[in-house]
């Protein structure tokens, strides 16, 4: 009987290690605000929703685009993961990080933790990554198997980015990549242009809607079709901007103040040494605007302990700008992510996931899914063992079989 248990175990372990092993496409469309599906046009979208699951994530504070990537990668807020914003001081480097400048944005010194690319890499799984935040960077010293530069030029467009996601899920099965991520820059442009309620925001969010359809109408003429796993996302929502919703920094801030005013939404104010008292006493009554000093943002927004990030934080209310820079009509981001314009959309569908399923969204509660999940979520599809992160698979554990 010992022998013939010793068989049986010996089979299944050998039919468990013949299981086609599937594989994930995740597609980040920018500013893909979450209820974009209902205001627009977008039955795709639309049609996820019944077929897969749909859900309303939140992002991590703040709600900006390369800090919310990099998250997505890591699992690890911004406060953690090292882009603390688009732009800000790095006191190790000496040097200001922008989005802009290309000698800051590709010095890995910038970039903390270890992208998902890396983890999975490392554990055998190959990765093929289309102009993700980070993926054409030596973090901790790898790229990864497949991946485009920013600066090559010309820029693909989002018929090219398609065509190359479909080319690495076509390679052969050695070479192909068991995880895809690919980067869209819209609907957010057309809503900061516009903001999120103009018919140019709209026809946009059509548009790619129409081009998500496409590759994944390609995906599915696949052989192996049956066994990708495909995940729209998104890094964070977006909300109506005016000129005359603006603070002024500079008629509340004496220029002798400060050292460095870097950023917006939220500004990391360096103070100069003795006035961090006077900088923080003459904001802190300012309509509009919540006022922190170094290492005291409320805890639930898990940011401000970074030594990245000035002696003076702040943060304008939804919708309201503050700064030195002239303020502008159209959309923005970067505000709390418990805001509800701030949260995107979320859609899944393929074998590891559950048919029709709507993740339910509880805000301030456990239950409630953050970007942070996703890279332990993808850990969990591609079979590797995670890095420890903020994220957790068991918030969004019912979104899979």
């Amino acid at each position: 009987m010992k022998k013939l248990l010793t068989l049986v175990f010996a089979a299944l372990a050998i039919l468990g290690s013949c299981k086609k092993q599937n594989y994930t496409v995740i597609i980040s469309l920018d500013g893909s605000r979450w209820d974009y599906p209902a205001m627009y046009e977008m039955p795709f979208m639309d049609s996820l929703a019944t077929v897969g699951v749909s859900a309303r994530m939140q992002a991590s504070y703040p709600s900006s685009t390369f800090p919310n990537h990099y998250t997505m990668a890591t699992g690890l807020v911004p406060d953690h993961n090292g882009l603390v914003n688009n732009s800000f001081w790095n006191p190790e480097t000496e040097h200001g990080y922008a989005i802009s400048d290309s000698v800051a944005r590709f010095d890995p010194r910038y970039y903390l933790g270890e992208p998902v690319w890396v983890t999975a890499q490392r554990q055998g799984v190959k990765c093929g990554v289309v102009y993700w935040v980070g993926s054409d960077i030596p973090i901790q010293g790898e790229y990864p198997t497949y991946y485009r530069n920013w600066n090559e030029q010309p820029h693909w467009n989002f018929e090219e980015r398609i065509d190359e996601i479909v080319r690495l899920m076509s390679l052969p099965e050695p070479e192909r990549p068991r995880l895809v991520m690919g980067y869209f820059d819209e609907p957010d442009h057309q809503g900061h242009l516009f903001g999120p309620y103009a018919s140019e925001t709209g026809a946009m969010a059509h548009t790619m809607d129409s081009l998500m359809r496409a590759l994944y109408t390609r995906l599915m003429a696949l052989p192996h079709a049956s066994r990708i796993n495909f995940i729209l996302a998104g890094d964070h929502g977006m909300t109506e901007i005016s000129t005359e919703r603006n603070i002024d920094c500079a008629t509340l801030l004496p220029e002798h103040w400060t050292e460095r005013v870097v950023g917006s939404l939220p500004t990391s104010i360096w103070c100069r040494e003795g006035y961090a008292d006077s900088v923080y006493n003459a904001l802190a009554g300012v309509e509009h605007i919540s006022v922190w000093r170094h290492g005291e943002v409320p805890p639930e927004l898990d940011y401000g302990t970074s030594d990245r990030l000035g002696d003076i934080i702040v943060a304008p209310d939804l919708g309201w700008q503050f700064g030195y820079r002239e303020p502008r009509n159209g959309g923005a981001h970067g505000y709390d992510p418990r805001e509800t314009d701030m949260m995107v959309a979320f859609r899944a569908v393929g074998p590891d996931f559950k048919r029709g399923y709507e993740a339910p969204f509880n805000p301030g509660e456990q239950s409630a899914f953050h970007n942070t999940d996703l890279y332990p979520m993808l850990c969990h599809l591609l079979g590797v063992k995670p890095a420890p992160v903020d994220g957790d698979l068991k918030r969004i554990r019912k979104i899979l079989h």
